[in-house]
């Protein structure tokens, strides 16, 4: 059970108020909208990001929702800083910012905050199990990894003053001071404890079952989206929609769907058809038709036997968090692009078609970018994650004197800068956030699935 969910949505209802600075007292009103909205938003781990070409994340769904129930169309302007955003605002360039503007005086003087109030507040990140810290008192005496110059930081030395002093504070920099990296040390045991926002704690509890986000560590922060100062009634429109009632149990699915599902590693078993049978000394019950269309693509069956396993480890149900289906774990956007229903990925040949041809696609996109040795990684990379964060941690590479066209160590290097907004907003990147681990650890993976085929299956 993970216990902090509930938490998460109670306080999002409570916080179902409205939210606007110097509020008529007037209830508002519906208003008419324009056709299109402009929505202003940042890149981030949970509220708007890119995966496998999809645009998906908690804030850009729920905007979504609102449009639907409007009948409008959406654009989306992405900003790479806040005071970026702001002036977005400023210059109506953008109708509305749908992302979490901090509810504070500072904010309150440029915009006028609406829809619903989230609240989040830091926590602290440690291993679950027994010897679980229940009080910030036991700190004392105990090792806590920050990120240098960060706001964790500042409230881990005001919480060791608090506390009267013992808290042993290691403020880390770098790539390695990220907190997606820092939480997942505490995963693996490699460091005891480090402190984060309770929403990335709880979207990285998805994927580390073994870590307890529990204990708090500083007041609630809130925070909503807002529209220009000027524009009541748009704040209105929001602020009714927010409070309806399907809005609220939309919100309510959002919440679960980006902060409950698990998105850890896929159990290492192999799930099959039961009305299949895997041939005598085959991989799976699908090897003919991974002959099939690797001899059309001029592979060898063994890398799309290794592919299959690594995404679904061989169900041809298989359903992620993401919406991805099927054995070769296809998403029903891609899908249609290719003239195939979403319902049909779940028939085994039809998936293992459609992932031929991305790969065949992504072998094409990849070809003038790489050398010939290392093309592969890159195609499986873009499989993982979709080529438009690969072909970023290429142009990364450039900027920052990498080696392009080499992938270990090198873009394998500049993904992992993905993660890290000094880099995901870079110029250069066209896609923004992207947890980067997750290609690079998908490549691990597969190529190693794929080097235990060759040595015990028969091309």
């Amino acid at each position: 059970m993970r216990h902090f969910l509930p938490m998460l949505i109670s306080l999002w209802l409570l916080a179902m108020v409205f939210s606007c600075g110097n509020q008529r007292s007037a209830a508002p009103q519906e208003h008419h909208l324009p056709d299109t909205l402009t929505v202003g938003t940042l890149y981030s781990p949970t509220g708007f990001f890119i995966l496998k070409g999809d645009t998906m994340g908690y804030d850009y769904d729920r905007i979504c929702d609102f449009a639907r129930s409007h009948g409008i169309a959406l654009r989306f302007k992405v900003a790479r800083s806040m005071p970026a955003l702001l002036d977005m605002l400023k210059k109506r360039a953008v109708d509305v910012l749908a992302c979490e503007i901090p509810v504070t005086a500072e904010y309150k003087a440029r915009v006028l905050h609406c829809g619903a109030v989230n609240e989040t507040y830091q926590v602290l990140v440690q291993h679950s199990g027994a010897g679980l810290l229940h009080d910030v008192t036991q700190l004392i005496g105990h090792d806590v990894y920050v990120e240098k110059g960060s706001k964790y930081e500042s409230r881990l030395r005001n919480l060791d003053n608090e506390v009267g002093g013992g808290i042993v504070i290691h403020a880390v920099e770098g790539e390695a001071a990220l907190p997606t990296e820092l939480i997942q040390r505490v995963s693996r045991r490699e460091i005891p404890f480090t402190i984060v926002d309770s929403d990335i704690a709880q979207m990285n509890l998805t994927y580390y079952d073994s870590i307890n986000i529990q204990l708090r560590v500083g007041f609630a922060q809130r925070s909503s989206w807002a529209v220009a100062k000027r524009d009541q009634w748009l704040a209105d429109s929001i602020n009714l929609w927010a409070a309806s009632v399907n809005a609220q149990e939309y919100s309510k699915q959002a919440l679960k769907h980006y902060f409950e599902m698990n998105r850890g590693p896929k159990p290492d078993s192999v799930k099959v058809d039961t009305l299949a049978v895997t041939p005598p000394g085959g991989i799976s019950p699908y090897d003919p038709v991974f002959k099939q269309y690797a001899q059309e693509m001029g592979w060898d069956w063994r890398l799309l036997a290794a592919i299959a396993y690594s995404e679904s480890g061989f169900d041809p149900n298989a359903t992620s968090w993401m919406g991805a289906r099927g054995l070769m774990q296809v998403m029903p956007k891609t899908a249609k692009s290719f003239g195939v229903a979403e319902g049909d990925l779940f028939n085994p040949e039809v998936s293992i078609r459609v992932a031929s041809k991305i790969l065949r696609e992504l072998d094409g996109i990849m070809r003038g970018r790489t050398g010939a040795g290392d093309r592969i990684k890159f195609v499986l990379a873009a499989y993982n994650a979709g080529s438009g964060h690969v072909t970023d941690a290429i142009a990364l590479a450039r900027k920052f004197e990498l080696n392009p066209r080499v992938w270990d160590e090198n873009v394998e290097q500049a993904m992992l800068w993905k993660m890290d907004p000094e880099y995901y907003n870079d110029s250069v990147c066209s896609n923004g956030y992207c947890r980067g681990t997750e290609p690079v650890d998908y490549v691990v993976k597969v190529l190693g699935r794929y080097d235990y085929y060759k040595k015990n299956y028969k091309r």
